[in-house]
């Protein structure tokens, strides 16, 4: 391909006009400014108005500086090497390590061919009874943690990364405090899961047109593994500062705002990223666990708003908690008590509708109404409830959760008051009498 060689026309925040012919949406460019070179990417282009944005930044660029147009999209490098590494929002190593030598592979393709997915039926264990036992994380699936600034999410994350069944982790850190992404090397280094860890990391300090590229490259990357056989879990944080990034730009780009000042085509911006989500039949499969951090804690907001007509349900955390009325899996039905122990589905609902129940009391008090004895004991329930499973430093398999939640039932409760089904009852209640149990719970 014929090489294209112009100049800067304008410059506005990070986005760079010129004029140029023969140039496609997506391309690379370079711009050379004293001595030192600047990569661009093709974001619109209309007639031979060309718009870059400028992923190290305009600063220090001037109209006369020269740019050459490269002829393909950003490419981020893919291979084994790259296991244990971090990555800036370029692409460039951060770790002090070399750069590696594999192939380079095009970013921001197309998601995977509908035709060759299957049915996700298998479940990917976490340890965390919230999740294995009431809201199922399933191979494939994409799924948010709605939160706001200062709940533990990247705490979840990183814990996931740790405990879930993957051949990978590829970590997407969008706006990370310095902080946080010292959590999560720290984390991934002490916990010995590094050596299957990738890290692409855009510092809230970075340039923002990087932050961009950070979901692109991980995706990009996670689907050649996939398709390389291997079992991949995308953990993403946090997807409003990706929105957010993408109104900054088109501000600058004068485009027509939409909902909140962000651009009109946020959800197709979301889905291109989360519908990469794919079980591959006879190969791999990639999982895609994003945080999004509500703005004012509203489920309203446009990218929370979008994010929910995409994703397959979601993790509400909630005052350090992983909320069971405002979480939802949509696919877990396809492995509970399929995947899991005969009694996952009935326990499930049985302990969620009790604690239900104990929120009603609960409310009770709050009114000012009596209590009954049965009151009495959901709330003696409902805070065992969420001592031994709701609670965040909570480590345990789903056979031992599932079995906790029987101790639990049996503690407060007769089997007669559960209206589980008697066959389950004669194989797993507990042996212990459980009216003894109730009184002194009282």
């Amino acid at each position: 391909m014929r090489e294209i060689i112009t100049r800067i026309k304008e410059i506005t925040g990070n986005i760079a006009s010129l004029e140029a012919e023969g140039v496609g949406l997506g391309d690379l460019a370079v711009i050379e400014s004293a001595g030192r070179k600047t990569l661009g990417q093709v974001i619109r282009v209309s007639g031979n108005l060309v718009t870059l944005q400028v992923f190290g930044g305009t600063k220090g660029l001037s109209t006369e500086d020269r740019v050459r147009f490269l002829g393909h999209p950003m490419q981020v490098r893919y291979g084994p090497s790259m296991l244990g590494r971090i990555f800036n929002g370029s692409g460039v190593p951060i770790d002090g390590g070399p750069e590696p030598v594999e192939e380079e592979i095009p970013i921001g393709g197309p998601s995977f061919n509908p035709a060759n997915r299957i049915i996700p039926r298998q479940m990917i264990r976490t340890n965390i009874p919230m999740i294995d036992v009431f809201n199922s994380l399933v191979v494939s699936q994409k799924l948010p943690i709605f939160s706001i600034p200062g709940e533990p999410y990247n705490q979840l994350l990183a814990r996931v990364g740790m405990q879930a069944e993957a051949d990978i982790i590829i970590l997407g850190g969008m706006g990370l405090k310095f902080d946080d992404f010292v959590f999560f090397k720290r984390t991934f280094e002490e916990s010995g899961v590094m050596n299957r860890v990738i890290m692409f990391i855009h510092l809230a300090s970075d340039p923002v047109v990087e932050c961009l590229l950070v979901p692109d490259m991980a995706l990009a990357v996670a689907e050649r593994f996939a398709e390389a056989g291997r079992r991949v879990l995308v953990l993403l944080t946090d997807m409003t500062n990706f929105a957010d990034s993408l109104k900054e730009i088109s501000i600058s780009m004068e485009q027509i705002p939409s909902n909140r000042g962000y651009p009109g085509d946020l959800y197709s911006q979301l889905a291109a990223r989360y519908e990469k989500a794919v079980d591959i039949e006879g190969l791999g499969d990639i999982t895609i666990l994003a945080v999004t951090t509500m703005p004012g804690d509203d489920v309203t907001h446009p990218i929370p708003d979008n994010t929910g007509y995409i994703t397959e349900g979601q993790f509400y955390l909630h005052n350090g908690v992983i909320d069971p009325f405002g979480s939802l899996s949509r696919l877990k039905q396809n492995v509970v008590s399929k995947a899991t122990r005969e009694d996952h589905n009935d326990i499930m609902n049985t302990m969620i509708r009790l604690y239900a129940d104990c929120r009603e009391s609960r409310n009770k008090i709050a009114m000012g109404f009596k209590l009954s004895k049965w009151d009495e004991v959901l709330l003696a329930y409902g805070a065992d409830f969420e001592r031994e499973l709701m609670d965040l430093n909570v480590n345990i398999p789903i056979e031992k959760a599932l079995d906790l939640c029987w101790e639990i039932l049996g503690r407060h409760f007769e089997p007669v008051q559960t209206g589980l089904k008697d066959h389950l009852i004669r194989k797993y209640w507990p042996a212990k009498g459980a009216a003894a149990a109730t009184k002194e719970a009282a």
